[in-house]
Formats: C-alpha cells, structure tokens, sequence
C-alpha cells in the first residue's frame, strides 16, 4: 500500500501539479522511505547510492552514445544506412528489419547500451519514411528487452542460471524458442496499434534531416562506424568461451569490450570517418558535440532520479518483505517464479533485483521438484520483465528519449513489458509439456 501510495502520489506531482520530473521523483522518494520507517540519514544515504549507482556507467555510456547518434546523422551515415534497410526489407517490413536488428544485436548488448546505440537509426528510419516513431521503435526495443531478460550471455540470465544450475546453452535454445513469440507479439503486432501516439524525441539529440554534410558516406563506412562499438562489446562478451583466463589477450579483448571504452572509440572513430574524412575539423564538429550533450543532460537526472526511487523501495527491505509473503503460496514452481519475480519488480522496478532474488527462493523449491532449471531460468526472466513502471530507470529512458507522456509511455512500454512476460511464461509452460 505504501508503494501504491507512491506511485499515486508521483504521477499527481507530474501530471496534475505539473512539477519537474526529477523534482517529483526526489519528494516521492522521501517519502515512501519515511512511510517504510526509514530514518533520514538512511533515506539521504539510498539518494547518494541511488543516483551514483545509476547514473556511474550510464553517464558516459549515454554521452556517448548521444555523442555518436548526432555524428552519424550529420554525416550522413544514418541515412545511407536507413536507405539501404528500406530497399532491402521495403518500407512495409522496417519494423520487422528492426525486430531482427535488436534480437542480433541484444545478445552481445547490455539493454542500455542497445538502446543508446540502435535508437538513432529509428528515428532516421521514421523521419526518411514518414513512419510513426512507436511503430518502428517498439519492435527493436521488444526483441531488446527479451534477449535482456531470458538469454545468456546477459548477466542477470547468466547469474540466475548459475544459482539454478542449469545449463548456459540449453537455457538459450529453451530460450530462443519462448523469444520469438513473445517478440512478434509484443512488437511488430502490438506497435501496429501505437501508431497515432504522438512524440515528440529532443532534437539536440539526432540532427534534423537537412544538408549538414559535404558528402555521403559509403554504406560499408555507415556501417562500420554505427556498429563498432557492437562488434566490440560481442568480443568481450564472448571472448571467455574461446580463450583462457589467463590468456593476455583475452584481458585486452574485454579492456576493448567494456562499453564506455567501446562507445568512446566508437565516437572517435565517428570524428574521423563522419568528419575528417569528409573534409570537417574537429572545431566544426564541436557544435555538434556539444548539442548532443545538452540534449542528453534532463535525460540523465531524470534517470538518476528514477535510480533513487528504486534504490529506497531496495534499502526499505520491501524484497525481504515480500519474500516472507510469497514463501506459502501453493503453485506449480514455474509459475510461482515467475509470480514472485513480477511482484518484486513491480514494486521495486530493478529486474536483476527481482531475477537475483527470486532464484534465491526458489532454489530450495526447485531442489525439492522435478522442474527443469533451464527453465526456471526462463520463467523467473519473464517475471522479472513484467509490467516496467515509474520506478523503473527504462521507463524514463523510453520516456524521455521519444518525447512521451507519462499515460503514453504506460500504453506503449508498459504494456508491451507486460507482454514480453506473459508471453514468455506461457511459453515456458508450454515447453513443460514436452521438457523432462
């Protein structure tokens, strides 16, 4: 109820009293930790660890990942790219070409990091075609969010796994198989029914169509540059399965895999390719730069903020409460992971928090069953995806990114959330039948 409370009490602050998002954030969050009996040092405490926490990596991931989108649409690699995926998959099939660009390229990819580096080529995509930015957006963010929750090599698949035991490949062919419904619903037939929600995305952020560079770019250079730093992070994600610990050069591969340090060379190799190269100095760049910047800044303090109220709902012990509440329920053992993980990551909105501690009870359970971990793996993934709200630092980003209201971006990606967990849960149960 002091959640509930919560929520109640943000959305009033935005939408009625019409209060800064961050602002609101802040304000709600003291007081659901002053309702859960929190003592004030504690709650100031939660807002320091809250924002540092969410706002360490993705600071500079998001810089630059911002940092790139804008030199890659002022250069004209984005439009050389966008021009090809729509001869290649015609106008009718983008969505579908996005689908397929999230799922390859979400399985090396932090769901952040695929985010910030896939979502400028939609808004290209959208503004070359005349196409509803949700339409086209929804289906990459679904397969996105899909390969985020149920497939290793992700960390929060591969840690419940390891605490189930189950086997890393099974769980990814069980894991292939539940994803593409759960995506093909959830994203280009549900982004069919989104296409009149208006948005209205920052421009600093991606440079209008308009004759900003000399010359274009040929499609092998467009795409190099705009997908370096994914070639990059897939080498240090996958550079442990070929080479051993102690191997040299597998400690350089995740140095060049890290995503800040990928993102970084990929924005230096942007200045070269998308300006240098082009006959553009790095002062003329500067303007470009720095705009990118600015229009990633409210976005980041917003998320910050968001980081603060997930991180008191944590620190509150409402995981620790909800735990003694759903340790008698009676169900089978995967759809009881998969209750306990949505109930925990719709009241504290961090998924891994809800993976991580529903594998921690239901490991005794699944010890006791005849269940298969693979799937329980799968299951508690599904349940830890569902229904991202306000306290969920996702829903700001999608929010803020594609110029959302609050109502809109609840009808757009919460409900597709919602429908990444269902779907995979009626999957896992399907695949009960035939996996012993």
């Amino acid at each position: 109820m002091i959640v509930l409370c919560g929520i109640i009490l943000l959305l009033l602050l935005i939408t009625v009293v019409k209060l800064n998002s961050i602002i609101s954030l802040l304000i709600t969050s003291m007081a659901v930790g002053f309702a859960m009996g929190m003592d004030g040092m504690s709650i100031m405490k939660s807002v320091e660890v809250g924002v540092s926490s969410t706002m360490g990596q993705l600071a500079l991931i998001l810089a630059f990942g911002a940092i790139l989108g804008r030199l890659l649409a002022d250069g004209g690699a984005a439009q050389q790219i966008t021009d090809v995926l729509t001869r290649v998959f015609g106008v009718r099939n983008l969505p579908w070409a996005m689908v397929l660009t999230g799922f390859i390229v979400g399985i090396p990819l932090f769901y952040n990091v695929g985010f910030i580096v896939l979502v400028p080529f939609v808004f290209m995509v959208c503004r070359s075609n005349k196409l509803p930015l949700l339409y086209v957006g929804i289906p990459l963010l679904a397969a996105l969010s899909v390969t985020h929750g149920y497939l290793p090599p992700h960390p929060g698949a591969t840690a419940i796994a390891i605490i189930f035991q189950a086997d890393i490949g099974l769980t990814m062919i069980y894991g292939m198989v539940v994803a593409v419904p759960a995506i093909i619903i959830s994203g280009p037939l549900f982004g069919r029914f989104l296409k009149s929600i208006p948005t209205n995305p920052p421009e600093e952020l991606f440079a209008p169509k308009s004759e900003l560079h000399t010359s274009s770019p040929g499609f092998a250079v467009s795409i190099l540059t705009g997908l370096f730093p994914v070639f990059l992070i897939a080498l240090g994600s996958f550079g442990s399965m070929f080479l051993p610990e102690s191997s040299r050069i597998l400690y350089v591969v995740q140095f060049l895999g890290d995503p800040v340090f990928a993102l970084l060379l990929a924005a230096l190799l942007a200045m070269y390719t998308m300006g240098i190269r082009q006959g553009k100095s790095l002062k003329q760049q500067a303007a470009s730069i720095e705009d990118a910047l600015r229009g990633v800044t409210m976005i980041l303090f917003i998320i910050g903020a968001s980081g603060v109220f997930k991180q008191v709902l944590v620190d509150s012990g409402l995981a620790i409460y909800i735990t003694e509440i759903t340790a008698d329920l009676t169900l089978s053992p995967l759809v009881l992971a998969w209750a306990i993980a949505a109930i925990i990551r719709l009241a504290i909105g961090s998924a891994t928090v809800a993976g991580l501690t529903t594998a921690g009870i239901m490991l005794p359970i699944l010890e006791s069953s005849h269940s298969s971990p693979e799937l329980m793996v799968l299951a508690t993934g599904a349940g830890s995806l569902m229904f991202s709200h306000v306290n969920d630092t996702g829903f700001w980003m999608f929010k803020e990114y594609f110029g959302l209201s609050i109502r809109h971006t609840f009808l757009s990606w919460s409900i597709m959330e919602t429908l990444v967990s269902v779907i995979g849960l009626f999957g896992v149960l399907l695949l009960n039948l035939f996996v012993r």
